[in-house]
């Protein structure tokens, strides 16, 4: 067999491309390429833009960080109208060395006992004790032991269903009711 010119071995005939064509089909190419890079500059400006206006809703709905030692900061300060006796600093030096925390912890419990309507009458810091306040409420013998450590609404909360499981109890007096531990109350 003989291969002729400008034919295939399948015997098929090759088209013949013109200048013009492949001019025609490079500037079509030439068309896509540039098509092709500005939908992709395109998606990355969306997406940039779409990142952009995520991080600004998040700062601007963001919940303001408040700087705890700020004192310009609008906070209620809680002061205490009840007396309050430090057993510690009393048997040694014969004056009061109760700390600001102390003092606020003790004024928002204040609040929170005349919230529930209880009258609180004395907070005692007990002598070896760095965080316990005991509260004594009128109407009741006993005191009621709180630790600075949990929410003063919790513990006070505790205190109420505490007081109120005696009373339907029949148990008027009570030595001490101690909820400074979280679920679990004691009483002597």
């Amino acid at each position: 067999m003989s291969i002729k010119s400008g034919r295939t071995i399948g015997e098929k005939r090759e088209k013949l491309e013109t200048a013009s064509e492949r001019a025609a089909a490079h500037r079509k190419n030439e068309k896509k390429k540039r098509l092709r890079l500005g939908a992709t500059i395109a998606g990355f400006v969306l997406a940039i833009g779409l990142i952009i206006a995520g991080v600004v809703f998040l700062v601007v709905n963001a919940p303001a960080v408040t700087d705890e030692s700020d004192p310009n900061q609008n906070s209620i300060v809680y002061t205490p109208t009840i007396e309050i006796v430090d057993e510690a600093t009393v048997a040694v030096t014969g004056g009061s060395g109760v700390t600001s925390r102390m003092k606020e912890y003790i004024g928002q419990a204040e609040a929170d006992f005349r919230e529930l309507n209880y009258t609180p009458v004395k907070a005692v810091i007990p002598a070896g004790s760095v965080r316990e306040v005991d509260f004594y409420l009128e109407g009741h013998k006993g005191f009621i032991k709180l630790i600075i450590d949990r929410p003063t609404g919790v513990s006070v909360e505790d205190a109420d269903r505490m007081l109120r499981y005696l009373a339907g109890q029949g148990i008027t007096d009570f030595t001490y009711i101690d909820v400074r531990i979280e679920g679990k109350a004691y009483w002597k």
